[in-house]
């Protein structure tokens, strides 16, 4: 009795479990068929063929609405490795102009990408432009898996700003894993404004869906296109530079190391932004572009670095603007108080030379004269003040406040990719070096932009503005307008420094006297106010020639600075060059004389092997 009772229990457990698995089975089935469309998405998969429409990228202009940036029709070459068979591979690299060892290397490097599929189309050949992709037109109904596929590649109206225009290139994995936007074989901006505004001149892409037969033929547009969306053509840049002025900035740099840049005061717009030595942009443009940038990557000369805002180097005696700002603010010196100098500042045996002037010397004619001994004195009595400070580290905290509020030690937030800091020390930094046990002398240096102090030439051509607007600078920018669109807000809002704007009035009375009767005396430009200060920065090697400008005095709409590296003293290089971007702006051209200044200056050129730089 109780075997029968365990056998009816055996068949009334595995009853159970072949009826559930048939209900699961059910559910199942019911739920692909009826609930999912999985099916349906594999089905519509093999049906359809989703091809990209590319936008057209935005175009770029300069502030006078000169063309700098256009695109032209160029072609990718297009392969899905399951069609592509029996075709006639010698044809195939005879036509298209390559070689046998070139297709198997490149066919190689396709099946070895992290997101290769031999069903979907993979990039062959790239930028391939109109004229020779033509001859490939014609026979491309012989090879099978071979397509097509339409793009647009940039043309430069000429060889100027390479540095603000920057290029185009593939996107790299990280740029896909950062913006969904892009797939393989997209390209990205990949410096300058190409870069800062991407989003802006990229637009937005389109689709067509393609009805396909089971042999994979398209069969034309599904629903006659009732499904398909146009691109969006980027939006076109007007940059805020002049491209004349641009143009004359990278002549005169030619065969010298350094940067120039001016900005309009009233809106810090960017004139222009010369960094030398530089490249023709063309380079990077085309199938070449991999093989042009690694030649200039290896460059001893470093032709990919902006040094306007790259390069950081001592700002010299150009830095002496803000230490007469901060002195005349925290009342270390007063327009009238005079200092001795002879032959540089003396005191407690330590020695700053300085060249021949009259002494005692007091702010205005130190200014225009660019005397050493008087803002070391400056500095000094700055930092021994212990009525206003408590210790020298308070008193160096305070200095330091001073120079970031104009612009110095941080980021400006120029919209180009890459800009430095420079650097502005403060009492920690010289307490760590010092171990606490240091004072004015030994920080002297820094009153005449010296010792640990750096900036960039964006950063002095930022003080030059700001002096010339009487205490407050915008953030320098190289975008004008976005058509259809407004400039980041940031870029309209005025900046304060800590210095009431009085003592901007005797700075620039300073400033001026340097170009009547000191120092910039060779930037007094007929019926133009030109203020300026030279700057002669130390170097391990030769001096580098510096010089911080702007101009008309009372209404100003161009401040400058030039810095060439190894030019030696302010007046050599820097302000001679400043003075000619100065007239090129406010005049529209140079008169004769000053042309045959520029050519001289284009044709002079610095042997850099000479010096330990």
């Amino acid at each position: 009795m109780a075997n029968e009772l365990n056998f009816s229990n055996r068949k009334f457990i595995i009853g159970s479990i072949v009826t559930g698995v048939i209900i699961i089975y059910l559910i199942r089935l019911f739920t692909l068929q009826l609930m999912s469309d999985d099916y349906k998405k594999n089905a519509d998969s093999n049906a359809f063929r989703k091809e990209i429409q590319y936008p057209s990228r935005g175009l770029i202009y300069d502030r006078k609405h000169r063309l700098l940036v256009y695109n032209e029709s160029s072609y990718n070459i297009m392969v899905i490795m399951n069609d592509q068979r029996g075709i006639d591979t010698l044809d195939f690299c005879r036509t298209i102009g390559i070689t046998k060892d070139f297709y198997i290397k490149r066919m190689e490097e396709i099946k070895a990408k992290t997101n290769y599929s031999r069903y979907t189309p993979q990039v062959f050949l790239s930028q391939i432009p109109s004229q020779e992709f033509s001859v490939f037109r014609e026979k491309l109904f012989r090879f099978n898996g071979f397509s097509a596929e339409k793009r647009s590649v940039r043309h430069y109206t000429s060889g100027i700003a390479a540095h603000i225009l920057g290029d185009m290139g593939e996107v790299s994995n990280a740029d896909i894993e950062e913006d969904n936007y892009y797939q393989s074989g997209d390209y990205i901006g990949k410096l300058g404004v190409e870069r800062s505004y991407e989003k802006q001149l990229r637009g937005e892409k389109g689709m067509r869906i393609m009805l396909r037969d089971v042999h994979g033929r398209t069969k034309g547009h599904y629903q006659n296109g009732k499904y398909d969306k146009a691109p969006i053509p980027g939006k076109d840049l007007m940059l805020s530079i002049d491209s004349e002025l641009q143009a004359l900035a990278e002549r005169l740099l030619e065969g010298k190391l350094g940067a120039i840049v001016a900005i309009e005061p009233s809106t810090g717009e960017i004139l222009c932004m010369a960094s030398s030595p530089s490249y023709d942009p063309r380079l990077m443009v085309g199938r070449d572009r991999g093989k042009n940038h690694q030649r200039l990557n290896s460059d001893p000369m470093k032709p990919l670095l902006n040094r306007a805002i790259m390069g950081t180097y001592p700002p010299g005696s150009t830095f002496k603007l803000t230490q007469a700002l901060i002195g005349l603010q925290e009342g270390s010196i007063d327009p009238t108080i005079s200092f001795p100098c002879h032959h540089g500042f003396n005191y407690r045996g330590l020695h700053v030379g300085c060249h021949s002037h009259a002494s005692p010397i007091s702010l205005i004619p130190a200014l225009g004269t660019s005397c050493n001994a008087y803002f070391c004195w400056n500095l000094y009595r700055l930092f021994s003040n212990r009525s206003r400070f408590k210790s020298t580290q308070d008193a160096m905290t305070r200095w330091k406040d001073h120079a970031v509020a104009m612009g110095f030690g941080y980021k400006l937030g120029v919209d180009l990719p890459g800009e430095r800091r420079g650097m502005i020390p403060n009492a920690q930094y010289y307490d760590k070096a010092y171990r606490g046990r240091w004072n004015a002398l030994t920080v002297i240096s820094i009153a005449i932009g010296q010792g640990e102090v750096t900036a960039t030439p964006l950063q002095i051509a930022n003080l030059a503005a700001t002096v010339a607007n009487r205490g407050f600078y915008y953030i320098p920018h190289i975008i004008h307008d976005i058509r259809g669109s407004q400039i980041d807000s940031i870029y309209r809002t005025r900046h304060y420094t800590l210095v009431d704007r009085k003592w901007y009035n005797y700075v620039v009375a300073g400033m001026r006297r340097a170009v009547t009767h000191g120092t910039c005396h060779s930037a007094n430009l007929p019926g133009i106010e030109v203020c300026g200060k030279t700057g002669t920065a130390q170097n391990r090697g030769h001096d580098h020639s510096t010089f911080a400008g702007f101009a008309p005095m009372n209404d100003p709409k161009i401040a400058v600075s030039v810095y060439v590296e190894n030019g030696g003293w302010g007046n050599t290089y820097g302000v001679p060059l400043g003075a000619l971007i100065i007239e090129q702006y406010l005049n529209g051209k140079l008169s004769p004389e000053s042309a045959k200044k520029a050519d001289a200056f284009q044709h002079k050129h610095i042997k850099y092997a000479d010096y330990a730089r």
